[in-house]
């Protein structure tokens, strides 16, 4: 990734590692919410677990946080998503080798099926 640390870096990935925590993404994907209406989403979740989850999610920079009256507004920042992508983006030469590889493996297959009349 381009900009941070590798301390920032890994606080990103880290933050990604958590299932919880990528549902959390996906919620604020669709647009600004407040921390009552993303806990009341995970209802086996204790509020103060919510609430460390978004703590992590900020400190790693992925999402934001503004106050509202009595109620805190968290949004996505995509910009370190972005980052993210831009590191992995790196890596798909590899993926993209398997997959075609792959590709041909099972084209050659079903026509070896074909072939001889059977499937599974």
């Amino acid at each position: 990734m381009q900009t941070g640390t590798i301390a920032q870096d890994n606080a990103v990935f880290s933050a990604i590692a958590n299932p919880e925590r990528r549902q959390m993404l996906d919620m604020l994907k669709e647009g600004e919410r407040p921390s009552g209406e993303i806990a009341a989403a995970f209802p086996s979740l204790p509020q103060p677990a919510v609430s460390r989850h978004l703590r992590v999610l900020r400190e790693a920079g992925l999402v934001t946080v503004r106050p509202i009256a009595q109620q805190r507004i968290y949004a996505l920042r995509a910009s370190r998503l972005r980052e993210i992508d831009s590191w992995i983006s790196h890596y798909r030469v590899f993926w993209d080798d398997v997959l075609d590889a792959l590709e041909s493996h099972l084209g050659t297959a079903a026509g070896d099926v074909g072939r001889r009349g059977g499937g599974p």
